[in-house]
């Protein structure tokens, strides 16, 4: 879906349109925000607009992106705001605000398409909470494809793609599978 591996058997297609000749294109319109997010012993400002020299980074842009990752009102309370450094892997901040540093480093680019590849994983249920509610204030501006285990996280997703061994099992609203799939709302009963 990235666009990192060619398939064996088949081809990616975006639009109709086939992936391979498109490959840099299409990941241009991508933001991922994966499970296990990499932070380097910096400043908020470099690690939201990781890989920019400094002269390139937008200052009113990343403070966009940490307004909208919910992330804004905490930064404007630190003395040194985006200058804060997040230490080694993130060590001086709690895990749900590096995973909105995550968010906040996908939005910087303004991406159409936003990718979760379990990024609520390893959240406390709180948290969890803070970060879908800030993604539901990007709904209708940006695609997102959420990739999870936790039910809580999609939800609220437009369409969801219940996978089974593999292959695709169900497609529909989390209600519409509720409603039509016994095995999925037995799944659901042993998540609750």
């Amino acid at each position: 879906m990235l666009g990192l591996l060619i398939p064996d058997v088949g081809e990616v297609r975006i639009d109709g349109e086939p992936l391979s000749g498109k490959r840099a294109e299409w990941q241009h319109c991508i933001g991922y925000i994966p499970q296990n997010i990499y932070l380097s012993d910096d400043t908020i400002r470099r690690n939201v607009a990781f890989g920019l020299a400094d002269a390139e980074i937008d200052d009113a842009q990343v403070w966009r992106a940490l307004r909208l990752a919910q992330l804004g009102s905490f930064t404007e309370l630190l003395s040194q705001q985006l200058d804060t450094r997040v230490g080694e892997m993130g060590v001086r901040i709690s895990g749900g605000q590096r995973q909105r540093i995550a968010i906040a480093r996908a939005l910087y680019h303004e991406p159409e398409v936003l990718v979760m590849d379990e990024a609520t994983a390893a959240l406390d249920n709180e948290t969890e909470r803070s970060i879908v509610q800030a993604l539901e204030t990007l709904r209708g501006e940006k695609t997102m494809i959420v990739i999870a285990h936790r039910l809580s996280t999609i939800r609220n997703c437009d369409r969801i793609f219940w996978m089974k061994q593999g292959c695709i099992a169900a497609t529909g609203t989390y209600q519409d599978l509720w409603a039509h799939n016994a095995e999925f709302r037995d799944m659901v009963g042993h998540a609750d």
